[in-house]
C-alpha cells in the first residue's frame, strides 16, 4: 500500500523538476525506488507524448487525457481521478495511491511535457461522453 509520504516525495520532486526544467538522474532513481513499474510506465507515456491537455474555447475549460493502450483515459488532477481499470480496482481499494496515468499527467503538467490541443466548446459534450465510457 502506498502511504502519503510517497506522494509528498513525488510532489517535492515535481517542484524540484519544475524549477530545473527536467527530472534529474537522482529524481528518476528515487521515483523508481518508490513507485517501480508505475513510474516506468508513466515515463514511457511521457516519452511517447501520450499526455494531452485539451483547452476548450471560448470557455477555457481544461480536460486532461492520457492516451492508453486500450483507449483514452480522462484525468481529473485536482480530484486525483482517472477512468482506467487500475484506478477502479487498485486505487479505490487503496492498494496503490495512483495509477500510472495520473502519475504521468502530474509530471507532464509540472514539466510542460504534454501536447496542448485547442478544441471548440461545441465538441465538449461529445468528447466528454467518449472519454467517460467505461469500455473501449
Amino acid at each position: 500500500m502506498t502511504d502519503n509520504s510517497e506522494i509528498e516525495t513525488l510532489n517535492v520532486i515535481c517542484k524540484q523538476a519544475k524549477v530545473a526544467g527536467k527530472l534529474s538522474g537522482e529524481n528518476i532513481n528515487e521515483l523508481y525506488e518508490l513507485f517501480g513499474q508505475r513510474f516506468t510506465k508513466a515515463l514511457d507515456t511521457l516519452k511517447d507524448n501520450r499526455v494531452k491537455k485539451y483547452v476548450f474555447k471560448p470557455s477555457s475549460r481544461v480536460v486532461w487525457i492520457v492516451v492508453g493502450r486500450e483507449r483514452d483515459y480522462l484525468i481529473m488532477p485536482e480530484a486525483e481521478f482517472c477512468t482506467c481499470d487500475d484506478f477502479y480496482f487498485r486505487v479505490l481499494d487503496k492498494k496503490v495511491h495512483m495509477c500510472y496515468h495520473l502519475f504521468a499527467q502530474k509530471i507532464a503538467q509540472n514539466l510542460g511535457w504534454f501536447e496542448s490541443i485547442d478544441a471548440n466548446d461545441e465538441n465538449y459534450g461529445m468528447l466528454m461522453n467518449e472519454w467517460k465510457k467505461a469500455t473501449p
